[in-house]
């Protein structure tokens, strides 16, 4: 991924953050056909001594992902949290030198690693319920796997297949007007708030303290 200075976020612990809370991936893997892709949402977990952990998920048995991947071959995981239209008439700079062009904002963190299949009924449960149990956290009646009849959940396991991604790297893009200068990024914020943007608003102001 090209990332400008001015545009790298490097901070592991902020990169893992936008990945617990934008966690549909783009899974990319080298496929016998050539380059494939997959939007699956993955989980992430510590990984004792890795500084980045893993991701965790599932597929289901019908998906030929998990037979055909390059085994010799990282695969790459693609997060991407809000993004936004920039129009030029918000910069305040504009009636001055007229020397402003649309663009656009993002922030996304790309994901390295060693994709390993799990097979395994007992795993993938333990998958779904810690799965399950961070993205229901928020829901005043929260769901649990639980809930489902045994037989139906037995099932419906035995019709996918664990993966997991031990991260080797990371790399974190967010690009949110940091290459305005001062008035231009408050102008920004002011009409990402009035447009109703206000998640991109927030990713702008955070990247503009000192």
């Amino acid at each position: 991924m090209y990332i400008p200075k001015h545009f790298d976020e490097p901070r592991i612990d902020v990169m893992q953050t936008l990945i617990r809370d934008y966690p549909l991936a783009t899974l990319v893997n080298l496929s016998a056909d050539g380059l494939n892709a997959n939007h699956i949402p993955l989980h992430w977990a510590e990984e004792g001594g890795s500084p980045y952990g893993s991701l965790r998920g599932h597929v289901a048995r019908s998906n030929p992902l998990w037979t055909d991947f390059g085994q010799q071959t990282d695969v790459l995981a693609v997060f991407q949290a809000e993004n936004a239209y920039i129009s030029p008439s918000w910069y305040v700079t504009k009636p001055q030198t007229g020397k402003v062009v649309p663009t656009w904002n993002y922030a996304a963190v790309h994901a390295y690693g060693t994709l390993k299949i799990i097979d395994d009924p007992a795993w993938i449960r333990r998958q779904l319920e810690a799965m399950t149990a961070e993205f229901e956290a928020g829901f005043p009646e929260s769901w649990s796997v639980s809930d489902a009849p045994a037989d139906f959940t037995e099932r419906l396991i035995a019709q996918i297949v664990g993966i997991e991604i031990s991260v080797t790297r990371l790399q974190g893009k967010w690009k949110v007007s940091q290459n305005q200068p001062p008035e231009n990024q408050n102008s920004v914020i002011k009409a990402l708030r009035e447009s109703v943007q206000p998640a991109m608003a927030n990713m702008v102001a955070d990247a503009a303290k000192p």
